[in-house]
C-alpha cells in the first residue's frame, strides 16, 4: 500500500549512502532524507469516499458504508506510511554518541545500521592505510617504516578526501628475545617500526562529524619481532596506574612488551609506543578543549590489541575527563577492531567495562586470530551455569560488542584475516560464506593443532 500512495505522491528522494549491498526496505528509508508533496492527498480521499458513495443507489446501504469506511481507514494507513517515508533523516552529526557506542550499539548491529556499516567501513579504510604506506621494500631508506612524510600520507595512499589531518607517526620496539632459550636478540628485536599514525578531523569533517574527532590507527602484525611477540601469550599485569596498579587486570604479554618496551636508539622514536600515545592523544585533547571531541582508535590483528590497550590506558589514568568547556564530562573513547585477538582475562574485560571503554569487534567467524589467545583456557571455560572458576582470572576473554561476519574461500585460505576482505564483505553486505567440505575439514585440523600447542605452553612444555 506504501508504494502505491507514494507511486500517487509527487515525491523527491535523496540518498546518500557509502555502502552498497542488500540492505532492507525499513532500514533503507529510516536513513534516506525524503520530500515528499502531500497537497492533493485530502483530494484523493474525497475522490475514493465521493465514488462509493454514488453506488449506494444500486445495493445496499449498509455493504456500501462498510466499503467506505475500509476505503477510508485505507486511505489513512497510506498516509501514515507516507508520512513516515518523509520522516527527516538520522544524519552522523545527531547520532554519532550511539554510533559510538553511548547505548553499546543495541539494536545497530543485527541488522547492521547504515550509518554504523558506513563508520565501520571508514574507520576500516582508515586502518587499511596504514598497510598502503608501509614500505616493505628492503632496498629503501624507509625500510618497515612510513614511505611519506605525514603531510602526504593519506593523499599518497588515495585518501586526499578523508577528512583527516596526520599529526604524530608511531613507532612500536617489542622486547622479545629468541624462542628455545638461544642467547641473543633476534634481528629486528629491540628496535622501532612505524606501527600507525594519530590524526584529527579537519573542520570541515568535524561538522560532518558532529565533534572532533582524534583517531589512532594501527597496522597489523609485519615484522618478525612482531611475529614473536603474538605468540607470548601468558597473561601478565598491566599496572598502567601507579597508584592503584590493580594485578589483577592482566593482558597478554607479548602485546604489553610491544606497548610499553623502549627504543632510545632509534632514528624516529621518542620513547614506547605508550609514551608517544598518551602524549599526543592528551596534546590534542587540550587544543580541542572547546569543542566536542570523541576519541576513536581503530586497528586490525595486533593493531586492535593496541587500540585496547591504549583505550584502557587512557581511562584508567582519566586521561578522557574533562570535556567540552572543562566541564568535567569524560571523552568516550571507542575501539574499531578488525580481526582482533583477545587482549586480556577476565577481570581487564570488566574493568573496560567499568571505565566506560567501547569496543566493537569485527570478526570474521573462520578467522583463527579471533580465537586466540586462549583457544583453550576463554570465556567459556571460566564459568560453569554463571559460577565463576577458580581459574578464571587465568582465562583470556573478548572485549566488547560482536560484529559477525562469515566468509571463506577455498582457492585462498588467508582471505579469512585479510583486512581488506573484512571490508569489501562489509560492502556486500555480507554474503553467504561458501567453502568446499575438504578444506573446511582441513581447517579444523588446524584449529585442533592450535589448541594442542596451546595446552602444551599452558603446561610450560
Amino acid at each position: 500500500m506504501a508504494a502505491a500512495a507514494v507511486a500517487r505522491l509527487t515525491a523527491a528522494t535523496t540518498c546518500r549512502m557509502r555502502v552498497s549491498g542488500p540492505v532492507t526496505a525499513a532500514t533503507t528509508s529510516a536513513a534516506s532524507p525524503v520530500t515528499v508533496t502531500l497537497g492533493d492527498l485530502p483530494q484523493q480521499k474525497r475522490s475514493a469516499a465521493t465514488a462509493t458513495t454514488t453506488t449506494s443507489s444500486g445495493g445496499s446501504p449498509v455493504v456500501v458504508e462498510k466499503r467506505a469506511a475500509a476505503a477510508t481507514a485505507a486511505e489513512e494507513e497510506e498516509v501514515e506510511e507516507a508520512a513516515a517515508v518523509a520522516a527527516p533523516k538520522t544524519t552522523l552529526a545527531s547520532a554519532w554518541r550511539e554510533v559510538q557506542g553511548a547505548g553499546d550499539w543495541r539494536g545497530m548491529v543485527e541488522p547492521l545500521h547504515p550509518l554504523l556499516r558506513d563508520e565501520v567501513v571508514r574507520y576500516g579504510e582508515l586502518v587499511a592505510a596504514c598497510y598502503r604506506a608501509f614500505d616493505l621494500d628492503p632496498a629503501s631508506k624507509r625500510y618497515l617504516n612510513c614511505k611519506h612524510g605525514k603531510k602526504q600520507m593519506l593523499p599518497a595512499v588515495g585518501m586526499a578526501g578523508a577528512g583527516y589531518t596526520v599529526t604524530r607517526y608511531i613507532y612500536a620496539a617489542p622486547d622479545v628475545a629468541l624462542p628455545f632459550g638461544v642467547d641473543g636478540r633476534c634481528s629486528c628485536a629491540g628496535k622501532s617500526r612505524w606501527i600507525g599514525y594519530v590524526a584529527v578531523a579537519s573542520n570541515r569533517e568535524a561538522a560532518r562529524l558532529g565533534r572532533r574527532d582524534i583517531l589512532v590507527s594501527f597496522r597489523g602484525t609485519v615484522t618478525g619481532s612482531e611475529w614473536l611477540a603474538n605468540f607470548m601469550s601468558a597473561l601478565s599485569p598491566a599496572r598502567f596506574d601507579p597508584a592503584d596498579p590493580r594485578p589483577d587486570v592482566r593482558v597478554e604479554s607479548g602485546f604489553l612488551s610491544l606497548y610499553t618496551s623502549d627504543d632510545l636508539s632509534g632514528k624516529f622514536t621518542c620513547g614506547s609506543c605508550r609514551n608517544q600515545l598518551l602524549s599526543e592523544v592528551t596534546r590534542l585533547i587540550g587544543k580541542y578543549k572547546h569543542d566536542d571531541v570523541s576519541i576513536t582508535l581503530a586497528g586490525h590483528s595486533m593493531g586492535s590489541s593496541l587500540a585496547i590497550l591504549l583505550g584502557y590506558d587512557l581511562a584508567e589514568l582519566g586521561l578522557n575527563r574533562g570535556g567540552r568547556g572543562g566541564g568535567g564530562g569524560a571523552i568516550p573513547i571507542t575501539v574499531f577492531s578488525f580481526g582482533g585477538p583477545r587482549v586480556g582475562n577476565l577481570e581487564f574485560k570488566r574493568r573496560c567495562d567499568e571505565l566506560g571503554v567501547k569496543v566493537l569487534r569485527v570478526a570474521n567467524a573462520r578467522d583463527p586470530v579471533t580465537r586466540m589467545p586462549g583457544v583453550v583456557l576463554n570465556e567459556a571455560a571460566a564459568r560453569v551455569f554463571r559460577v565463576e572458576l577458580p581459574w578464571s582470572k587465568a582465562c583470556y576473554t573478548h572485549v566488547g560488542v560482536e560484529v559477525a561476519l562469515d566468509f571463506f574461500k577455498a582457492s585462498h585460505a588467508a582471505c579469512v584475516h585479510d583486512l581488506d576482505a573484512y571490508i569489501n564483505h562489509l560492502l556486500d553486505g555480507g554474503a553467504a560464506a561458501s567453502a568446499t567440505t575438504t578444506t573446511l575439514e582441513s581447517w579444523r585440523w588446524q584449529m585442533a593443532a592450535i589448541r594442542a600447542g596451546e595446552w602444551l605452553q599452558t603446561l610450560g612444555i
